[in-house]
């Protein structure tokens, strides 16, 4: 056991032990936050595993590292301890073949059915495979029966411009009592992509895993790189980081309150949060010289007009928008039409979220108090005193709630962060990685907790980087928070929750 990050520490054991240590940490309040895997046979024999053990505050936390031999490819379950664990467990198995021993339930998850047999595209040694066939056997859903229970389906091909997931409710009437979903449709190798890439360009990959997140990703990817190096950006560049990462949050918060309330049948709203969101994006635009924040945030700091960005006018700007949105936002709930759809509707409980592992602005809303930028905090966050928002009710309601609190917290952040940004460099040069160094980052991004975890392979190129979206660890959320739910209320929850197909089809 070794002292690793501020917060954390690293040790290293054998397969067999993690169960019980699992246990033993999970009295202490920590549960599997990560696990991640790569193929590392060619320099030690072995399959390696990364576990990271955190409460839902993320810190401290414990990195555990795990030997899998190559010749026996199987590890020990924590499926029936943790319900995260499992999902990145389904998923190192889709993808590399490794055997979780004891997991109850290895369906495919992060690759469709079509996908041959044995061919595990992360392995280093794979050899790109096109004998993709629809063997006519479906996807073996879960089955509800029993008198006047029916299904619907939708998708994966939906009426409009998101990506494909497909959806199948088990309805009484009009009352949901299952719901499955199923992605993956959309596998796009993007962590393959990044061993394959130079690694000048490997940035520009990570801005594009969810393009709503750009910032995000973008910031945990170079964060990563950064811990890798042992480098670091300079103080300007970490302030700087703080006001591109609120104005992404603001687009998408004001967005997202847009669509819950047109989906109500408040157009009113939906078009002032509408017009507000392009304000934003043009100023983004304004600030980094890109509508959604892309090329502003390099390892080791910031490129770009934000480096000379006249943040007093920034700030200003934000506030005068972030006001009409809370006036635009309390027109909209003040309308009774608006506000009995959003009440009790899509309820999650703050024990299923808690069940679950959920992350981020969902987690807020149902009583999880934890949010990375004070908890675990980047860039400058530590010295601005972040105030989570936490509402209890769980219910489209309070995610709506949390958005417009953490509307208000950004404006605050972005007015502190220009009135007290330190003059100087806004990017320094990193030094050469070296094979087989890694590093983690961690941002609270808008949807919740990015992480990225990457290993060198030399000064110029990667041999691993793991990236988790909120969206993955959330996606199962909305199968619970619609039941007991009425059907026509399912576009109001799922827009509440607004998860990236993107972000979960890696």
């Amino acid at each position: 056991m070794a002292a690793g990050a501020p917060g954390t520490v690293e040790a290293r054991l054998p397969a067999r032990e993690i169960p019980a240590l699992a246990d033993r940490l999970a009295r202490a309040g920590a549960h599997c936050q990560l696990l991640a895997a790569a193929d590392a046979r060619a320099a030690a024999g072995a399959f390696a595993l990364v576990y990271v053990f955190a409460p839902p505050t993320l810190r401290p936390a414990a990195v555990v590292r795990v030997a899998v031999p190559a010749a026996e490819a199987r590890f020990p379950s924590l499926a029936t301890r943790s319900f995260t664990a499992s999902r990145f467990e389904r998923e190192i198995h889709d993808l590399y073949g490794l055997v979780p021993v004891g997991h109850p339930d290895l369906r495919r998850l992060a690759l469709h059915q079509f996908w041959p047999e044995g061919y595990w595209p992360l392995r280093r040694d794979v050899a790109p495979r096109a004998d993709f066939a629809d063997a006519g056997q479906p996807f073996p859903f879960r089955r509800v029966e029993g008198e006047g229970l029916f299904e619907i389906t939708v998708g994966p091909v939906h009426a409009g411009i998101i990506e494909p997931g497909h959806f199948r409710f088990s309805v009484e009437g009009e009352t949901i009592v299952n719901l499955e979903t199923r992605l993956g449709f959309v596998h796009k190798g993007t962590e393959k992509l990044f061993e394959t890439l130079p690694l000048a360009r490997a940035p520009e990959l990570a801005e594009r895993v969810s393009g709503d997140t750009s910032a995000g990703h973008a910031l945990a990817f170079c964060q990563a790189l950064e811990a890798a190096s042992g480098g670091a950006a300079p103080p300007r560049a970490a302030w700087l980081r703080v006001v591109l990462l609120e104005l992404e949050r603001l687009y998408n918060h004001v967005a997202d309150v847009g669509m819950i309330v047109n989906d109500t049948g408040f157009a009113f709203g939906h078009a002032h949060c509408f017009r507000i969101r392009e304000e934003l994006l043009r100023l983004n635009a304004r600030v980094s010289g890109h509508r959604l924040l892309r090329g502003a945030i390099v390892p080791g700091g910031v490129a770009g007009p934000v480096e000379g960005a006249a943040l007093a006018d920034v700030a200003t700007a934000v506030e005068r928008l972030v006001a009409e949105f809370a006036e635009v936002a309390r027109v909209s709930l003040d309308n009774t039409l608006v506000l009995e759809r959003l009440q009790g509707t899509g309820r999650l409980t703050t024990r299923t979220a808690r069940e679950l592992g959920v992350v981020g602005l969902a987690g807020r809303a149902s009583g999880i108090d934890a949010d990375a930028r004070r908890d675990a905090p980047c860039a400058a966050y530590d010295a601005l005193g972040v105030r989570a928002a936490v509402h209890e009710a769980g219910d489209v309601l309070a995610r709506t709630l949390v958005r417009l609190d953490e509307a208000r917290e950004a404006a605050r952040l972005i007015r502190a962060v220009a009135g007290r940004a330190p003059a100087g460099p806004a990017r320094a040069p990193l030094p050469p990685l070296a094979a087989g160094a890694e590093g983690f980052g961690l941002v609270e991004a808008w949807r919740g907790p990015v992480w990225h975890w990457v290993v060198a392979a030399g000064p110029a190129r990667l041999a691993r980087v793991k990236v988790v979206d909120p969206s993955f660890r959330n996606w199962p959320a909305l199968e619970y928070a619609v039941l007991k739910n009425i059907v026509p209320d399912f576009p109001l929850c799922n827009k509440s929750f607004n998860l990236s197909y993107s972000g979960n089809d890696l």
